[in-house]
Order: structure tokens, then C-alpha cells, then sequence
């Protein structure tokens, strides 16, 4: 890989791989990967200190088609090999590639702890609620009743909630967005690279072969402005084609309003990306045919990153014990005779 310093301005060609991109035609994978080469530039990191880890999935290829330094691991260790990476190079911009299958039935147990450890990389979630590379079973996000090669009389699981999941994992960052929505995408990929912790960034992605058209209620232009709500921090939840409805709190339960019938947006819900009560809030949204889907950063916070804490505890043992012996260490205190 060529060599590139901060200061040499990059393109997205900088980050266009030899490698043919091998998905299928109109895959929501394509877009994702464009929107994330016309970003990386813009992160005013040099392209040497970028990292991409994969698992395995349809998603888990994205390390082949950028022109950086990347991982292709095994299936749901990604995490895993992410959090060694930057423990071992706190510098680098390590991001982990990931889809609902990878990340939330064989990797869920290194999702969670990689979230609330709080290690300072960038998971990026790909959600098409399928298992796209297998051939089309059914995954920790799929509907209940879904009828797939696996489940041919429906699925019998509660899907995943990857939003509460990751809150409830102590994520202190976590945010959606939409493969389709260019633009928006772009600004959460630039949010994630900006968050100092974990971030998780779930990305509704269509799989036109075995789920097509499972977000169409979210893209299709008629119908996409009454089902979105955009997440901007200060502002009310205001929605709609004619951006004539809004979410309000009736007790504690939020609910879809009309601006106009007595209601103004002074009684809406404001957006505060740093209380993670109303994140919980937003997050089960999806649980509700009657609100709309939200979109954007849904909680954001600062706390204390792994790999500083354990440089700091490093030093301070250090300072305690000295540098330390490595064969002593091995050796071991503990000696036993048997007889």
C-alpha cells in the first residue's frame, strides 16, 4: 500500500481496491461501500492508519474492496481481532464490518463486551434481516413468523432490537441510518469516526435476492417522509410529508401527534442525543407499527476508553513494581513436590 501522509489530500479513488467488487447486482453493500470511500478522506486521517475488520457475511468481503489495511477474521470474532488491533496501536482508525448474523447470533457475545468495554472502534452493522450469504435462512433480526429455507413455517424467534441491544450493552454511542440515503449515511459514518468509545452505527441494507424490498416502507418516495423520523439533536421530532406530525409523551409512553390540531411543536418531544432514557425510548420505536422509524444518533455519550484505562494501569503497576521479569512471570511462584 502506497504510502500517504496527513497532509496529502485523498479522493475516493485513494480508497478503491484492485479487487472486483463480487456482490449481487443492486445489493445495498455497493452503496455503503461508496459512501464510505467518498468519507474516509474527509476524516483527515492518513490512509495507513485506517484498518478495516471483517467477519464472515456478505458484508464481511468490505475489507477486500478498500485500499487499506484489513482483516478478513473468523465468523462474529471480528470484535475480537478489532480490540487487539487498537490495544496493540491506540492510533490507529480501526473499524469493524459487520452484518446481523455476524454480529448478533454467533458474535453476539463479543458484541456486548466489546460495547461495554468502551474500546475506542467503529461498528458498522449491516441489517438486511436475512442470511444473505448461506442463501437466504433466517436471522437474529428477522420478523417473527418469517418464512424462510430454515423456518419454512416461520420463524418461532423474537427478532433482535440492535439499537436496545447495543444500549443495553453500555454502548455510548449508537445510531441508524439507511443504505439508500447517501447523504445521511455519509454524516453518520463522519459521527462514528468523531465518537471517542465504541460506536455502533446500524445500517438497514437491502438484500434484493432473499429479502427484498424489507425496508421499502423507509425508501419507496411515497410513502418514505410518514414512516422516517430524522434524529437532529435540539430540535423537536417533527415528521411527515408536510412535516405535520410530531412524537409527543403522553405519560410515559410516546405517541404520534398532528401539528395543527391544538398542538404546536413547543409540545413535542426534543431530541437529546445524551439521555440515554429517551434513547431506550427511541429505539423500541421500531416495536410500533404507529411511530415511525427513527434515524440518526440516538444516544451519544463520553466515558473513559478501555485502552487508555489500561495504559494508565499499566503505568501505574510500573511504577509500584518496576518493569518486571517475563521469565519470573512464566516461572511462576507456586511450586509443588510430588512424591
Amino acid at each position: 500500500m502506497t504510502d500517504t501522509s496527513a497532509a496529502t489530500p485523498l479522493s475516493r479513488k485513494d480508497f478503491v481496491s484492485d479487487q472486483d467488487v463480487r456482490w449481487c447486482p443492486g445489493c445495498g453493500d455497493y452503496s455503503i461501500l461508496a459512501q464510505t470511500q467518498k468519507t474516509m478522506p474527509d476524516l483527515g486521517v492518513p490512509k495507513e492508519k485506517f484498518v478495516f475488520v471483517a467477519g464472515i457475511g456478505c458484508s464481511s468481503r468490505f475489507p477486500y474492496y478498500m485500499n487499506a489495511f484489513g482483516f478478513h477474521t473468523i465468523h462474529g470474532r471480528a470484535p475480537a481481532i478489532a480490540t487487539g488491533v487498537k490495544i496493540a496501536n491506540p492510533d490507529l482508525s480501526v473499524w469493524v464490518i459487520t452484518g446481523d448474523g455476524d454480529a448478533l447470533s454467533i458474535g453476539g457475545n463479543h458484541l456486548i463486551h466489546v460495547l461495554r468495554r468502551n474500546v475506542d472502534i467503529n461498528i458498522v452493522m449491516f441489517n438486511n434481516q436475512i442470511y444473505g450469504l448461506t442463501k437466504g435462512q433466517y436471522s437474529p433480526t428477522s420478523e417473527f413468523g418469517k418464512k424462510t429455507k430454515s423456518s419454512p413455517f416461520g420463524s418461532l424467534d423474537r427478532p433482535f432490537n440492535p439499537p436496545s441491544v447495543a444500549l443495553g450493552a453500555q454502548s455510548t454511542f449508537v445510531a441508524r441510518t439507511i443504505d439508500s440515503h447517501t447523504h445521511h449515511l455519509q454524516e453518520m459514518l463522519k459521527r462514528v469516526h468523531e465518537h471517542k468509545g465504541t460506536s455502533f452505527l446500524e445500517v438497514y441494507q437491502n438484500c434484493n435476492i432473499f429479502n427484498d424490498g424489507a425496508f421499502a416502507h423507509l425508501k419507496d418516495r411515497e410513502v418514505k417522509d410518514d414512516n422516517v423520523l430524522e434524529l437532529k439533536h435540539g430540535e423537536p421530532m417533527i415528521f411527515g410529508k408536510e412535516k405535520n406530525k410530531g412524537i409527543r409523551l403522553n405519560g410515559f409512553n410516546p405517541e404520534m401527534v398532528k401539528i395543527g390540531t391544538g398542538i404546536s411543536a413547543d409540545d413535542l418531544l426534543v431530541h437529546d442525543e445524551n439521555n440515554r432514557n429517551l434513547a431506550g425510548l427511541l429505539a423500541n420505536f421500531t416495536e410500533d407499527d404507529s411511530l415511525p422509524t427513527p434515524l440518526g444518533v440516538i444516544y451519544s455519550e463520553d466515558q473513559p476508553r478501555y485502552e487508555e484505562l489500561m495504559i494508565e494501569q499499566i503505568e501505574e503497576a510500573k511504577k509500584k513494581l518496576g518493569e518486571g521479569d517475563l521469565q519470573k512471570l512464566l516461572a511462576g511462584t507456586d511450586t509443588w513436590e510430588v512424591a
